[in-house]
């Protein structure tokens, strides 16, 4: 069985590639979902994405992930800065965290230089587009594989 890998996008995320194209990209959720599928073959991995609006459905996805995942991979969006409580929950996920950002989030405004996500996180991949996801699949088949 491979191991599953569980991709999170928080708020906002469902208009990628509709909102602030100069900052987010063209590439739509659905673009990055394809490209990350394709990519869990050739990594032998499986993946389960999911996006939601809502604090408590990406922490309900967490808590499952106990028992379903290997690790995460999550783009918490703005809760990145302001969810203690998604902080809490992947402190009890015993597998490696990694936190997904689209944009250089340390060139913008100041409040998003803080992330609660980070202090739970492996690794911090940002600034590089809709890139960034496969980058943090690539290492984390890395880390469930090679365990």
């Amino acid at each position: 069985m491979k191991p599953t890998v569980l991709v999170l996008n928080g708020p906002n995320l469902n208009l990628l590639g509709k909102r602030q194209p100069h900052i987010y990209g063209s590439e739509t959720l659905a673009d990055v979902e394809a490209d990350l599928r394709a990519l869990a073959k050739d990594l032998g991995v499986e993946v389960r994405f999911h996006q939601s609006n809502r604090e408590y459905e990406l922490i309900d996805w967490i808590h499952d992930a106990r028992e379903t995942a290997a690790a995460i991979l999550i783009n918490p969006g703005a809760f990145t800065h302001t969810s203690v409580a998604i902080l809490d929950a992947l402190n009890a996920f015993e597998g490696p965290v990694l936190e997904i950002h689209i944009s250089n989030v340390h060139k913008r405004e100041a409040f998003r230089h803080h992330s609660y996500v980070s202090q739970r996180a492996e690794g911090v991949i940002a600034g590089f587009g809709t890139q960034g996801y496969s980058l943090a699949l690539r290492r984390a088949a890395h880390l469930v594989t090679n365990a």
